[in-house]
């Protein structure tokens, strides 16, 4: 039988994988990448909680829908700004990311 103890595991794992990716990674879609791994972690952790907790409340499910409409519009702003910046830059390292220098 799957327990919270579970999720929570797999949420971790899922945390740890998607911060690992958005910290050691150069590319600026693959930063992004790990973002949506740490909010897909998040979900689980709301949905499980939801579950095990008050399985007549639907609470968890709701806030894991609004994190993931808030995700695609993030998703949505930041491949534009990512795209705008390749074509004048011709490069997503984020490390060449330097447009508020003097």
């Amino acid at each position: 039988m799957i327990t919270l103890q579970h999720y929570l595991i797999l949420a971790a794992a899922l945390f740890c994988i998607g911060l690992f990716g958005a910290v050691t990674k150069k590319n600026a879609i693959a930063v992004f990448m790990g973002i949506e791994l740490m909010l897909n972690s998040v979900n689980i952790n709301l949905v499980a909680f939801n579950r095990f907790l008050a399985p007549a409340k639907l609470t968890g499910h709701v806030f894991a829908i609004f994190i993931m409409v808030v995700a695609a519009a993030e998703v949505a702003v930041g491949l534009a700004l990512i795209i705008s910046i390749y074509r004048h830059r011709k490069s997503t390292a984020v490390d060449d990311l330097n447009l508020l220098k003097w």
